[in-house]
């Protein structure tokens, strides 16, 4: 099968897939304890953090409003230069924050020197980074930014969304100081939509401890204490997570490294294809996305036109995201994609522009 060049959900393998359909188990017995237990291990080793992994029945935007809700009780710098960014802004403001918008242009990073002039500004309970800009195949400087909000805000929690990148790009949660992450399943980690997982430093937790009207689903404090018994509050989404455990296994048997490295040619190689059919990627070179490219298409096809011709032949990319609608395409490179599969994209492409 020739894999969707969507940036999630992505295709998941049928090994993954047939995980799913093993009979239920009581959410409170041992057999499941023991899986659920297995998973949060596992996933430490994919957050390079010694913190514990929390596994919700939810997308990555449920856990962008945990972070909220558990770790600020007024005020939040939310850094924006994407819908996604935006989307997490648009969180804080409906949970009653007073959130503030540190932005830059579309295509553009958030730069440890803007940052810094803002936290010297005012004083903010956490600072909120997308790492991996899906909408713009943006990556942000995320070992900078922590660095700048330590320098500059040490008290200030970093919260960070790597939604799009954690599984394709290496992110060294505890070494780069990291106080909550977040990712979902269905981007590179090649898994069915509907699960996310999040880790939150010593001190955050601490944090969480004092803020009120945490909320009940994502209340973090109440996850731990069920954690502890390697459990949920709430029924989990099970089949996701016997999807989870085979695939943690699958990604760790490719290797960390291995999987990142491939996640990076991959990227190299559409990059310089786009140059080359002068479809530049829209971020400028240093801060380009390893797993989502968003190509100007300077061309002005309509990219449902596009999709018609790649879907004969079962390849599919995605419209530029919201503003940038029709402006942009985006291929994704993450997850089970392979160099071949996206030499075989890019041949299609060609094919379509001449």
């Amino acid at each position: 099968m020739t894999p969707m060049f969507v940036p999630g959900p992505v295709d998941v393998s049928p090994e993954v897939l047939a995980a799913q359909a093993r009979p239920m188990l009581p959410h409170r017995s041992k057999e499941f304890e023991a899986i659920f237990q297995r998973t949060e291990e596992k996933a430490r080793k994919l957050f390079a953090t010694q913190r514990p992994v929390f596994q919700a029945t939810a997308s990555g935007s449920g856990m962008q409003e945990a972070g909220i809700r558990n770790f600020v009780v007024q005020d939040v710098l939310c850094c924006v230069n994407g819908a996604f960014s935006q989307r997490w802004f648009d969180v804080a403001l409906c949970n009653g924050k007073n959130a503030e918008i540190l932005a830059v242009e579309y295509g553009e990073a958030i730069s440890p020197n803007l940052l810094e002039t803002a936290l010297k500004k005012k004083h903010y309970e956490a600072v909120t980074i997308v790492h991996n800009e899906t909408s713009t195949g943006v990556e942000n400087p995320l070992v900078e930014l922590c660095a700048a909000v330590r320098q500059t805000s040490p008290d200030t929690l970093v919260l960070v969304d790597a939604v799009s990148s954690l599984g394709g790009v290496k992110i060294e949660m505890d070494a780069w100081g990291i106080d909550f992450m977040l990712t979902s399943s269905q981007k590179c980690l090649a898994l069915p939509p509907g699960l996310s997982l999040a880790a939150a430093s010593e001190r955050a937790m601490k944090k969480a401890e004092t803020v009120p009207n945490r909320g009940w689903y994502f209340d973090l404090m109440l996850m731990e204490k069920h954690r502890l018994k390697d459990s949920t509050p709430m029924t989990p989404a099970m089949a996701l997570i016997f999807a989870l455990d085979v695939q943690l296994d699958r990604i760790l048997e490719e290797g960390l490294e291995n999987r990142f490295a491939r996640h990076a040619v991959m990227a190299g190689r559409v990059q310089k294809w786009a140059e080359d059919q002068d479809m530049p990627p829209l971020a400028p070179p240093g801060v380009r996305s390893k797993t989502v490219t968003s190509l100007v298409n300077k061309r002005g096809f309509a990219v449902a036109e596009l999709n018609k011709f790649l879907l004969a032949r079962g390849m599919r990319v995605a419209n530029g995201y919201g503003p940038l609608k029709e402006k942009n395409f985006r291929i994704a490179h993450m997850g089970e994609t392979q160099l071949e599969d996206i030499e075989a994209l890019l041949v299609a492409i060609e094919e379509f522009c001449s």
